[in-house]
């Protein structure tokens, strides 16, 4: 395979990556490190590229979102706070552990993604009563549906705000932007409807990238030439899937969520194992 042809199939699968990293929340990374190691890139590498990846799927998804009213910014911004010190440890942290580690790791972190998010828990919205630091914080907002805008109450912040510093050290660790995790505490902790967890995390996970990329740049393990294609192929698939999201059904996203995470978790899992990294 020479240099045009690695390209484009890099570039092919990133426009993939983005697509679905807009249409769920998840960033496109669990899709851009899983690709680039199956097709020779070190670990380390495809971490660096998936994260810039990242940021170029936050902004392409996150303008839609924002201005279609799905976005809750209030909440973007103060869980930010969280994610941004986690991505710092986490990127740290990653040149520490060892590639195999690292890739058994990011195996085991998207299975238990998939469980979660599969396995949705029921929610009674009109019985339950404001969170009082949301009420103070002002979180609580209003996303637009056919009939018009639907409000809904923001539960849990402590929670929340805890698993977001855990979803930050993932994305530094792991080089995937963490959507999977910070999608999973909006939806299941916080109570946040799933579309709006989806388009929150999206508008989060360009900051979150940004801060751990500092560190691998600062290691050399980020390379132009490598990251081009993939940042573009991302940031044309993030706005496909920003324009699907609008019409998609809530049950339809939690199976692609799943589905496509899971597989990628094995595949992580069976290379850590096996050393074919």
């Amino acid at each position: 395979m020479n240099v045009l042809e690695f390209t484009a199939l890099v570039g092919a699968g990133a426009l993939a990556a983005g697509f679905l990293g807009a249409l769920t929340g998840l960033g496109g990374g669990v899709v851009i490190v899983p690709l680039l190691v199956l097709m020779g890139v070190d670990m380390k590498y495809a971490m660096g590229a998936s994260l810039v990846s990242v940021i170029a799927t936050s902004s392409g998804a996150a303008a839609s979102y924002v201005k279609e009213g799905y976005s809750n910014i209030r909440i973007g911004m103060f869980l930010e706070i969280a994610t941004t010190l986690g991505a710092l440890t986490g990127a740290y942290l990653a040149h520490i552990i060892p590639t195999q580690a690292l890739s058994i790791i990011f195996g085991m972190v998207l299975l238990i993604s998939a469980y979660l998010s599969y396995r949705t828990l029921p929610r009674q919205h009109g019985t339950e009563q404001p969170d009082p630091l949301a009420v103070r914080l002002r979180l609580d907002s209003a996303y637009p549906i056919p009939e018009g805008k639907q409000p809904y109450h923001v539960h849990r912040v402590p929670l929340g705000f805890s698993l977001m510093y855990l979803a930050g050290c993932l994305s530094g660790l792991l080089g995937i932007g963490s959507g999977a995790f910070k999608v999973l505490a909006m939806d299941q902790a916080m109570r946040i409807p799933f579309k709006v967890s989806t388009t929150t995390s999206n508008f989060m996970i360009g900051v979150t990238a940004a801060a751990s990329a500092g560190v691998y740049l600062h290691y050399g393990q980020i390379v132009p030439a490598l990251t081009m294609p993939v940042t573009l192929g991302v940031l044309i698939g993030s706005l496909l899937g920003a324009h699907v999201l609008m019409g998609a059904q809530t049950r339809m996203l939690r199976r692609v969520f799943s589905v496509v995470i899971l597989a990628m978790a094995l595949q992580m899992i069976y290379k850590g194992f096996t050393g074919k990294l």
